[in-house]
């Protein structure tokens, strides 16, 4: 009777170890597998999936097979308690162990959006609300309701965001890359104010981001930022108006129709720097760094004045009949391809 017990608690014991070891072979082996795929495929992980629920949904495309044994090898020793929301790439000769990896590792599918210097707010919501793999959580949020969430209650989101290409996951939101951008802008402007040229018409850091602002709507070549800059710094300091027609036409809003009239020139706005003194209340376009560093870095000389060549670039001059002169050829005479700013292919910092 007892050599019959030992034999049977032998028997079990042996097949405990075959079947335990069967499942680690089975296991491995089913790690080991190719997914079957004949293209690229995209698996999409939504708020709430399971490994379970994937591996399950990875069996009924045939993508796999014994999903049966890792959801019980998981819920044993837990190796993926989640799956990080997203899209992850497939790809034929890609093993199951390769996917289990991109999923321990949240290596998933980076989508991407530009956001470029010298667009206004409006043109970034856009940007924002025309992608289609963003979430769209602030479309129809108020710009005073976006800032607050961000953190920036009671400041004027013009400008306040910084112009780069921004990487992201499917899952994330329009106010996920906001929150990029604004953090973005803040070191920026933060780095370039510590490192400012001394006797600088500007008391602070945003006052600095407005002239920035302006010097990035004036002109898309960017060797001439900082005599741009130059211009205007001096022109502070004469008490000069800064008479910038970026100001005017940001401060009339949708009434632009593509002309500045001389009534709009009169019409008092709080960005019209023909009428205001000094510098207008708010950023009036998104900046990058050359501009902000422009700003902060003005060209000496003596230049007051100066005006659009037609070719993108600028004639500078020193004193009003010059600069009348100048007007006079390359205002009223007007070329026939004449520009304001440089042809796309010709920027250098796009």
């Amino acid at each position: 009777m007892i050599k019959a017990l030992v034999l049977t608690c032998a028997s079990f014991f042996l097949a405990a170890v075959l079947v335990t070891g069967g499942a680690y072979w089975m296991y491995e082996n089913i790690e080991k597998q190719p997914l079957q795929l004949e293209q690229d495929e995209v698996l999409l992980v939504n708020p709430g999936d399971t490994p379970r629920a994937l591996l399950q949904e990875l069996e009924r495309r045939e993508f796999i097979q014994g999903a049966v044994w890792l959801r019980s090898k998981w819920r044993l020793q837990k190796e993926v308690p989640a799956v990080q929301v997203g899209e992850y790439a497939l790809t034929p000769g890609m093993t199951l162990s390769d996917l289990l990896e991109k999923w321990r590792t949240g290596d998933m599918i980076q989508h991407r959006i530009t956001l470029v210097e010298g667009w206004n707010f409006a043109r970034l919501r856009q940007a924002l609300a025309q992608n289609d793999v963003l979430e769209q959580q602030v479309s129809d949020w108020s710009s005073e309701r976006i800032m607050q969430e961000l953190g920036y209650e009671g400041v004027h989101p013009e400008g306040r965001f910084y112009p780069d290409t921004y990487q992201f996951t499917r899952g994330q939101s329009d106010l996920d890359i906001l929150r990029q951008a604004g953090k973005r802008l803040h070191q920026v402007l933060e780095q370039e104010w510590a490192q400012r040229s001394d006797n600088l018409p500007y008391d602070t850091p945003e006052q600095a981001l407005v002239m920035a602002s302006i010097i990035e709507k004036e002109t898309g070549v960017a060797s001439e930022r900082p005599a741009i800059a130059g211009v205007f710094v001096r022109r502070l300091n004469k008490r000069m108006l800064l008479q910038t027609d970026p100001t005017v036409i940001y401060g009339m809003g949708d009434a632009y129709q593509g002309r500045i009239t001389r009534a709009d020139l009169q019409r008092p706005t709080p960005y019209n720097t023909y009428v205001i003194a000094g510098l207008p209340p708010t950023p009036i376009a998104m900046v990058g760094r050359a501009a902000i560093h422009a700003a902060l870095h003005p060209e000496d000389g003596d230049a007051l004045y100066f005006v659009a060549k037609g070719d993108g670039s600028h004639q500078f001059s020193r004193t009003l009949q010059e600069h009348n002169r100048a007007v006079r050829d390359y205002q009223l005479k007007r070329r026939a391809d004449y520009r304001s700013s440089p042809a796309p292919a010709s920027r250098q910092d796009d």
